[in-house]
């Protein structure tokens, strides 16, 4: 069974990370496909070299300045 962290490799899904495993699901983000859970017992995956990727820093959007009292609002 593999651990959460660990870097594997599906023949269908390919490369990805394993989020949580137990006996019964094992849970792993693909770096092509995303998310996917399989039955434990039935899933075959391979170990992999490959590094994780790095995922984009999600920033926040900047706020509309705001009207100063007395003024109008523009649309």
């Amino acid at each position: 069974m593999h651990s959460a962290g660990d870097r594997v490799n599906h023949k269908e899904y390919g490369d990805g990370t394993v989020e949580s495993a137990n006996e019964y699901h094992t849970r792993i983000t693909f770096d092509a496909h995303g998310l996917r859970t399989f039955v434990s017992s039935r899933v075959v995956l391979a170990p992999s070299d490959t590094p994780k990727p790095v995922k984009a820093a999600r920033g926040r959007k900047k706020a509309a300045p705001k009207a100063a009292k007395g003024e109008p609002a523009t649309a």
